[in-house]
């Protein structure tokens, strides 16, 4: 299949950090649960997450959930530059690895670390993508970047927050 049809059946994840979003993540996993399952609605099969602490992470989660009884269903981990999890903590460590460990690819998208590495790794995302899944509340960040490049690059971006920002937002 050519590169742009199955973009069209490809989401990726965009999201604040845990310290920087207003909402706990047992009040945001079931907002991306939902546009996930909108997503799988409208074909949607392979989702492709960053594997940054908060959203990312949680909607990886979700992904693997659901593929337990959607076998059509991919993961994709796309980490920025090696060691990127060096600096968490133990358990969120454990957490990572065991995403890794039942992801259909982990692909790494710099060779080393350097300070646009996330930028870069979340425009291979977006590249690659049809959707993005946003859980974005406005502010200046890494986020609100991808939320903009996504919309300058003709990709639709879901807000699982609602929250436009001074950005526009469509829903799928």
């Amino acid at each position: 299949m050519k590169e742009e049809n199955l973009r069209k059946h490809r989401c990726c994840f965009a999201g604040h950090r845990p310290e920087k979003m207003r909402y706990s993540e047992k009040e945001i996993k079931p907002l991306l649960e939902k546009a996930i399952d909108e997503a799988i609605e409208k074909g949607y099969v392979t989702f492709i997450t960053g594997m940054a602490r908060g959203a990312d992470i949680w909607a990886a989660e979700i992904v693997l959930k659901k593929k337990k009884t959607n076998k059509n269903l991919h993961l994709v981990c796309a980490l920025p530059h090696p060691n990127f999890e060096s600096r968490r903590s133990l358990a969120e460590k454990i957490r990572f690895y065991k995403i890794l460990k039942s992801a259909d690819i982990v692909k790494q998208i710099s060779a080393h670390y350097y300070r646009a590495s996330y930028q870069v790794r979340n425009e291979w995302m977006i590249d690659r993508s049809n959707l993005v899944i946003a859980v974005f509340n406005g502010q200046r960040s890494g986020t609100k970047n991808s939320v903009e490049y996504a919309l300058r690059s003709g990709v639709c971006v879901k807000n699982v927050l609602g929250e436009k920002g001074d950005t526009e937002t469509e829903s799928i």
